[in-house]
């Protein structure tokens, strides 16, 4: 556990090339780029997910036993996470680098809420589907 929540994350922040400047921060967090990235990752990529797995369902493809609608809810918004290559086009998106800074600073806020809205959600949702699997 704490080489997965302390000490890949460190590596991820560190290897991300952002200089930690108070005004640096405070620039992001006014900035469409910053805010475009973020609403992409914790709003966008969950909802195409579910949209994608409701359609599937609608077509007549079935969810896997023990897996109920929260739980395809609280994965899509861990996905979210995935910065990796959030990161790496960014860096093809972006010629400026302040730019390229505010979108990796809201990958990196991105990653964090997502992470922790995810759990929240799997946590909080996922109970009724467990409990009527293993009725």
């Amino acid at each position: 556990p704490f080489a997965a929540y302390v000490i890949a994350p460190t590596f991820a922040f560190v290897n991300a090339g952002i200089t930690v400047d108070p005004a640096l921060l405070s620039d992001a967090m006014r900035s469409p780029v910053a805010h475009g990235v973020f609403l992409g990752l914790v709003l966008g990529k969950p909802l195409g997910i579910v949209a994608a797995i409701w359609l599937a369902v609608s077509l007549g493809a079935k969810l896997p036993t023990g897996v109920g609608w929260g739980s395809v809810v609280g994965v899509g918004a861990v996905a979210g996470i995935g910065f990796t290559v959030a990161l790496f086009i960014a860096g093809l998106s972006f010629d400026d680098p302040a730019l390229l800074t505010e979108a990796k600073l809201g990958i990196l806020g991105a990653s964090l809420v997502a992470g922790v809205v995810g759990w929240l959600l799997l946590y909080l949702l996922d109970v009724p589907a467990r409990e009527a699997h293993e009725a």
